[in-house]
């Protein structure tokens, strides 16, 4: 194995994609524990194929570190203690560089009618934040970094590995369960977390570039229109408006109940569904884009039409970067209009926005109005305490109370 490490240098991808896992076969060059720890990974992340988010940050976690045991510990799953997993999370907080990417690269390609491992793989890979991107800087492998964040989710996916391997009784102790209760490498934070939304201002410029583009050309933006109007008032991921084979979003999802109350039935994270409370300027927004599409006013419960159809062809949208594009020029004709406007800090604060944004943005305005319980279930948060996050009514009153403190007394 090591004289196949020397030659490829970088590892190769151990698990293929949700709909591929299950042709999944273990490298040639694995010995007989190691292909045990294989078989046992594909069996615990077969558990997960209900929610493709779940699954891809599982995989990816997992895979790591089965690299990191064959490859840099010398041990199985069974061998491992707590004191590997500390050198575990050193090794992730600074990989060898031939181990990082500079590009998201597919793990496995077609080749001959046959699924193979891709080359050009890496198990970490370096990322730009937006405003560097937009200055032209250049990703460099040295520059990588991983947060105090994804080592928290690192810990805790391979903690939820090795209770799994507990069940199947592969092994006997979970070295990461010390780790994590009492852990020198995640950084905490006083106070609330600081969410990521837009601003009141930043968020009507957005929505007002939305509106007008959607004036201007309707047959290319009244999709845009309502995108940003779904993602912002229901609270919606990227992945609840691109159809996926676990989940595809058609108009009967909305639906009306004897009160004459409508509701948006959706399926999120952890494949959980739920149902979410339309307010009327959302049903105003999803009466325009019916209007649009030639629809009735309505849907009626028989309406299996998809809730975003291709701009070409039949069927729904399932990219969902086309999606992330439509909302990033929202974000960047915003920008446009909030430097003309003289708001210089609000336009550049706005480079860094996501669509996740919108998300945050909708719960932070609503959890001032409406009461928190009725925000978590619309959101699908497990707990209030998530829900808890977005409330920054506090943190105002905070810093009101602390803006005009004096340093030096003057006359």
């Amino acid at each position: 194995m090591a004289v196949i490490m020397n030659k490829i240098k970088s590892p190769l991808p151990l698990f293929d994609s949700l709909d591929n896992i299950k042709k999944c076969q273990p490298p040639f060059y694995l010995t007989q524990r190691q292909q045990q720890d294989f078989d046992v990974t594909i069996s615990f992340l077969k558990s997960y194929t209900g929610s493709l988010g779940t699954f891809n940050s599982y995989r990816r976690d997992v895979e790591r570190f089965l690299h990191w045991c064959w490859l840099i510990e010398k041990k199985d799953l069974k061998e491992i203690k707590r004191d590997n997993i500390e050198s575990f999370i050193r090794f992730c907080q600074k990989p060898p560089k031939f181990w990082i990417g500079t590009k998201k690269s597919p793990r496995f390609i077609n080749k001959n009618g046959e699924r193979i491992p891709n080359p050009e793989w890496r198990p970490f890979v370096v990322t730009l934040s937006k405003a560097a991107h937009r200055t032209g800087e250049k990703l460099i492998t040295s520059n990588f970094d991983i947060s105090s964040g994804s080592i928290k989710e690192l810990l805790a996916i391979i903690s939820t590995f090795y209770n799994f391997l507990l069940q199947d009784e592969y092994v006997y102790a979970n070295p990461v369960a010390l780790i994590r209760q009492k852990s020198k490498f995640i950084r905490k934070n006083q106070g609330q977390p600081k969410i990521r939304r837009l601003s009141e201002l930043q968020w009507q410029y957005v929505i007002t570039a939305a509106k007008n583009l959607a004036e201007a050309n309707p047959d290319s933006h009244e999709r845009t229109l309502f995108i940003m109007s779904a993602l912002y008032s229901m609270y919606l991921r990227i992945s609840e408006l691109a159809a996926a084979s676990r989940w595809v979003p058609i108009m009967n999802h909305f639906q009306r109940d004897s009160d004459g109350n409508w509701w948006f039935t959706t399926v999120g994270k952890g494949n959980k569904e739920r149902q979410i409370a339309v307010s009327n300027a959302m049903l105003k927004a999803l009466k325009r884009w019916r209007r649009h599409l030639g629809l009735s006013i309505l849907p009626s419960p028989a309406d299996n039409s998809p809730l975003l159809p291709r701009t070409k062809g039949n069927g729904p949208i399932t990219n969902t970067s086309y999606i992330r594009k439509i909302v990033q020029n929202c974000f960047d004709k915003a920008m446009d209009e909030l430097s003309k406007d003289g708001f210089s800090e609000e336009a550049e604060s706005l480079i860094e926005a996501t669509v996740h944004w919108l998300r945050h943005t909708g719960i932070s305005d609503d959890v001032k109005i409406r009461p928190r319980e009725h925000v978590r279930d619309d959101a699908g948060h497990s707990s209030s305490a998530t829900t808890d996050k977005y409330i920054d009514i506090e943190l105002r009153e905070r810093h009101q109370s602390a803006k005009n403190k004096p340093i030096l007394d003057e006359d």
